[in-house]
């Protein structure tokens, strides 16, 4: 008699996604499965992005028979003309799954957000306060291997989450956006819905559609770089299967959005819940062309920390948490905490969300939301 379907576990996905493992848990064998497993492990680039001694990573935070707490970075380190000096972290995610293991929540952190950035004596850094993305290269900066660098700026990162937060992470995973690209590219593109029209600030298209990615410029708030009869280009309203070049492209606008940081915040989140169920659609699954491709390209594209704890353990532990589960959420409900100071503008975590980011640290955050649905963010 053929075996119950299950459902694909969501840990799967998302470590798929962060540079880990697909695991088939429809039908196969659990020697199948821990083949894949081996194949998937040997095709990651782990390493160590949180510092035991900061408490945001550890021995005492490595325990998955409760809540789960993962940092999750996405940086931009593309030159533009010259040799990557400094990286800011553009997407800061914690991944948070209760004890239940039962769901998954999605939280984004604004990354203009005014925070105090600790010294960290491996850089010489003497600590600051102002925008938590900024942390990241604090950390990133001076010698090294880019591997090394991009660690070190992971480290201070979760250190400056963990003095904001109390949150201790079970593990973390840093990714670039030429990485994302590889993996949207390697599953056939992925389907988006575009809920408000958005101009990109990056991208240009001519009158006969090709696409030429330029870059923006602050100062005079143009898209630069750009021939002769292109113009920026525009997400119009729908839903839609999109290249790797475009997703992304949607994903990191704010400027035209009506919400601004909060609405590229939300899709970004949709776009990795996208990412997560096209891993693990039919199409990718039964062609091992393109799942092959894919793994290989999530090898290349991610940095992972575990923490020490074994991804097959990861997966088993969690295998009841599905995709449909994934929850968007939303810091100070997507109401702009701005805050001038020295001339320049930051955002403000308010109170009702530090208490949202405690919920999470504690395990409560479900009952948090069910009392503050306002933080649920639309999840496509």
């Amino acid at each position: 008699m053929a075996s119950k379907r299950r459902k694909d576990p969501l840990w799967a996905r998302l470590l798929l996604i962060f540079g880990a493992v697909l695991l088939v848990m429809s039908g196969g064998t659990l020697v199948a499965a821990q083949t894949l497993i081996a194949q998937a492990n040997d095709a990651i680039t782990q390493g160590s992005l949180l510092n035991d001694s900061s408490g945001a990573g550890g021995e005492e935070a490595n325990n998955i028979d409760g809540a789960v707490n993962l940092l999750l970075v996405g940086i931009d380190a593309r030159e533009k003309g010259s040799a990557v000096t400094s990286v800011l972290s553009d997407t800061i995610i914690i991944l948070h799954i209760p004890a239940t293991h039962d769901q998954a929540y999605l939280i984004s952190i604004p990354r203009d957000s005014r925070v105090k950035i600790p010294a960290y004596p491996k850089t010489g850094f003497q600590g600051s306060t102002e925008k938590i993305n900024s942390s990241f290269s604090y950390g990133y900066q001076g010698d090294g291997t880019e591997q090394q660098k991009r660690a070190r700026g992971m480290d201070l990162l979760s250190t400056t989450l963990n003095d904001l937060t109390g949150i201790k992470f079970n593990g973390a995973a840093l990714i670039d956006f030429g990485g994302f690209e590889s993996i949207i590219h390697a599953m056939g593109g992925v389907d988006m819905c575009v809920d408000e029209k958005a101009t990109s600030i990056h991208l240009g298209i001519n009158s006969e559609g090709h696409l030429y990615q330029g870059w923006y410029n602050e100062a005079s708030d143009s898209v630069e770089g750009l021939p002769a009869g292109y113009k920026p280009y525009v997400h119009e309203l729908g839903c839609r299967k999109m290249s790797a070049t475009l997703a992304l492209d949607y994903a990191r606008i704010r400027k035209s959005l009506s919400d601004g940081d909060y609405g590229r915040q939300r899709h970004q989140q949709q776009l990795m819940k996208a990412i997560a169920k096209q891993a693990t659609s039919s199409g990718v699954l039964t062609d091992l062309g393109k799942l092959g491709g894919l793994m290989d390209a999530a090898g290349d594209a991610f940095i992972l920390d575990t923490q020490g704890i074994k991804v097959a353990d990861f997966i088993f532990t969690l295998k009841g948490v599905a995709a449909n589960d994934l929850m968007l959420i939303k810091t100070n409900a997507g109401n702009f905490r701005s805050v001038n100071v020295g001339g320049q503008e930051f955002e403000t975590i308010d109170e009702e969300s530090l208490d949202m980011l405690d919920a999470a640290k504690e395990g409560t955050l479900g009952t948090f939301l069910i009392e503050h649905p306002q933080y649920i963010a639309k999840s496509g």
